[in-house]
């Protein structure tokens, strides 16, 4: 399915000269973060929630034009830029544009979500995978070498975080050789973080971390 079925192009926007009362009236009925702003189809700006509660009802939106959020995607932007801009901007609606910078309509976050659940990341069966590496040292290259050679196939992999010099990878693979992935990471220096519950390597480690208790214990 591509995203732009999601396109909502029947969403309720708002003119510059929309009184404030009507535009506090609209955000008291939905649960929307922000609205379009929209003039001769052209995309003026967007107008939080948190903003318009402060604002003189007497007034019309124009008249705050200063804090016009400018934000947008356009219609060929990628599913996983689109999810990008609702991140950046902390909104749960994002105006779509088409080639000409003409307004279209909007997507709203639960769609896009929705969309990203049926990526075969999420829906397709397998074993999620989090593994750290020093920056400098990790490579994807290495990573699907890695998963490949012990007869796994990578659904999804992404950058999940980034702190001081470490890079930290997470991956959904197909049912391979689990542990014999989980072991080659290791060899190759890779931080196991999350693995599988059948990680005979962590089995081994917690039975004989068992045993030294009842050992030590006697």
């Amino acid at each position: 399915m591509e995203i732009t079925s999601y396109i909502n192009i029947d969403f309720q926007v708002i003119s510059p000269d929309e009184s404030i009362k009507n535009v506090q009236a609209i955000f008291n009925s939905t649960t929307f973060t922000h609205l379009p702003i929209i003039h001769n189809n052209v995309l003026v700006g967007n107008i939080s929630e948190d903003d318009c509660k402060s604002f003189d009802n007497s007034e019309n939106i124009e008249a705050y034009n200063y804090l016009y959020n400018a934000f947008h995607v356009k219609k060929s932007t990628s599913w996983l830029d689109v999810l990008e801009a609702f991140v950046l901007n902390e909104t749960n609606i994002m105006p779509v544009l088409d080639e000409d910078d003409l307004y279209i309509g909007i997507y709203e976050l639960n769609d896009i979500l929705s969309f990203f659940n049926e990526t075969p990341f999420l829906s397709e069966p397998g074993s999620t995978i989090v593994v750290e590496k020093n920056r400098r040292d990790y490579s994807f290259s290495e990573i699907a070498q890695i998963i490949e050679s012990n007869n796994g196939k990578i659904l999804g992999i992404f950058i999940s975080d980034l702190k001081d010099n470490i890079t930290q990878v997470t991956l959904k693979i197909t049912s391979g050789g689990l542990n014999e992935i989980l072991q080659t990471f290791r060899r190759y220096n890779y931080e196991v973080i999350l693995g599988s519950e059948e990680d005979t390597y962590l089995k081994e480690l917690k039975e004989r971390s068992e045993y030294l208790n009842k050992y030590l214990n006697i």
